[in-house]
């Protein structure tokens, strides 16, 4: 079923978060994205979420750049152009390099237009189950508040707690937390700020109870990550070291990690995407969706993304009001009895506010 691109639109959010979100690189007050709208020629819309951040802390890419990349070289490639499937898109921007996070924006939008053209919610176009899919919140790295943060999650009903660590993490109150709540599955995540010289403090956290430690290392550590992973009996998850299937291929090889982190904007988007989840299904690596404190496009995107086959641990899949006051879309993402109901409208199934 063939889309004409007709017009592509990005607006620019940016939004307070209701409390700031501290991890041991950055603290995030405020959050600024892209909303793309692609535009076919019936006038039906798709939407897509650029989730760079605002400045090059996270990845190199930022808003500011990815801007310019969607003004001044992307969009002008879409604009026009007839297209049979989503999966094209690769190839239009084959010549471009990097900017993983701007050709994510724009292709999730196509895809999104896509499953809307054929009357299809995206997760069934993908071949998910449409079961409901389990949600999970991140803890910020706040000393003295974990403990209270955690309750707080298990009152609203969450599953999985993710929590923020570094070396300078106190091990008993991460032990205390644990031992408190044995339903709860509790994901640590250290954003690569082990050393080799802290391997010690992160093999303490292997007493902790944790069900896997996410990107111990810094993103091109395989060395240490392959080391953590023969020493420790935490299973090691891989999140900043993916960026593209060839990591995949690399972790595998070196047997660098049991777990990655699927991350649709560093990436490079859905087709992308899509090739990394066969490939680690391929190779029993586990799986799970992670947020970028983004806005509830790019969530739509990423519950789509959570229901296929194989990816089977909670992501990152908080409530709309656990980081806004008020959401870019329609309706809410609610979570109920610990779960996000999948919608059944199509496409995203969700609308975004003008």
């Amino acid at each position: 079923m063939a889309l004409t691109i007709k017009g592509i639109q990005l607006d620019t959010v940016r939004r307070p978060l209701k409390a700031p979100f501290k991890t041991a690189l950055q603290t995030v007050k405020e959050r600024e994205v892209l909303i793309v709208t692609v535009v076919d020629d019936s006038g039906l819309e798709g939407y897509g979420e650029c989730v760079a951040f605002s400045t090059p802390w996270y990845t190199e890419e930022t808003i500011a750049s990815c801007d310019f990349v969607l003004k001044e070289v992307l969009i002008p490639l879409m604009l026009g152009k007839t297209i049979e499937h989503p999966e094209q898109i690769q190839q239009l921007f084959s010549t471009i390099k990097g900017n993983r996070m701007a050709k994510a924006s724009i292709e999730m939008a196509v895809w999104d237009l896509y499953a809307k053209k054929k009357g299809q919610p995206l997760w069934q176009l993908l071949g998910g189950s449409g079961n409901p899919i389990p949600a999970g919140v991140v803890v910020a790295a706040v000393p003295g508040k974990i403990a209270e943060q955690v309750d707080r999650a298990v009152e609203a009903g969450y599953r999985r707690v993710k929590i923020k660590i570094s070396p300078d993490s106190d091990v008993n109150v991460l032990k205390e937390v644990v031992r408190k709540h044995p339903g709860l599955l509790f994901f640590a995540d250290a954003n690569g700020t082990f050393t080799e010289e802290s391997f010690e403090q992160l093999k303490d956290l292997d007493k902790a109870g944790f069900d896997l430690i996410e990107q111990p290392f810094g993103e091109k550590q395989w060395a240490f990550h392959a080391r953590a992973k023969k020493e420790m009996k935490t299973p090691v998850c891989l999140d900043e070291s993916i960026t593209c299937i060839e990591d995949v291929q690399r972790m595998i090889e070196e047997d660098a990690g049991d777990i990655i982190v699927l991350k649709m904007g560093r990436l490079g988007g859905w087709s992308e995407t899509l090739r990394v989840v066969e490939l680690c299904r391929q190779h029993g690596i586990g799986m799970w969706v992670g947020g970028m404190i983004e806005f509830g496009v790019s969530k739509a995107h990423n519950l789509a993304l959570a229901s296929l086959p194989g990816i089977t641990l909670p992501g990152d899949f908080s409530a709309s009001t656990h980081f806004w006051e008020e959401d870019i879309i329609v309706p809410d993402i609610q979570v109920e009895d610990g779960e996000i109901k999948l919608s059944k409208a199509n496409g995203i199934g969700y609308a975004v506010k003008r």
